[in-house]
């Protein structure tokens, strides 16, 4: 059985931890170890705690970068700790962000990061037990949360 991490923050203003779950439970048997931080910079240390103090194949770190400059900036750094993170213990963490300024609306807002979480819950499903499926979907403009983008064709 999989052990799947989900690090997610108190910063987000919904709660996309609980989306992550109720999306893993119903696509797959496994393990779910769940933390949350205060903040997106916090994710990269908590995905990787997940993966060498839980032994999690794989994690979620999901997060709600604000709109202003400097939370561009802070969601570039927690990003980049993420890839860092993913180069120092070999696994993959899917960094799930939606940035505040997505949404026209709270609505708009409150439905992407919903469906941003739960589409990328799938594909974490479909890379620990049909990876062939990720490869099928290869160049097909898959876009997680909006409408996919259509394909060029080639």
């Amino acid at each position: 059985m999989p052990t799947i991490g989900i690090a997610d923050t108190t910063f987000a203003r919904c709660n996309m931890g609980a989306a992550a779950v109720d999306e893993l439970k119903q696509h797959i048997n496994a393990k779910l170890i769940r933390v949350t931080v205060p903040g997106i910079k916090d994710l990269p240390v908590a995905a990787k705690k997940l993966i060498e103090e839980q032994n999690c194949d794989i994690v979620m770190a999901l997060g709600m970068p604000g709109s202003k400059p400097q939370d561009k900036t802070c969601a570039h750094e927690a990003s980049t700790g993420i890839i860092a993170a993913q180069l120092m213990t070999n696994k993959h963490i899917i960094e799930v962000f939606v940035h505040e300024d997505e949404g026209r609306d709270d609505k708009e807002l409150s439905f992407l990061m919903d469906s941003r979480t739960r589409e990328h819950a799938k594909n974490v499903v479909k890379m620990l037990q049909s990876p062939e499926q990720m490869i099928k979907e290869a160049g097909t403009g898959q876009r997680e949360g909006f409408a996919d983008a259509k394909p060029l064709g080639r």
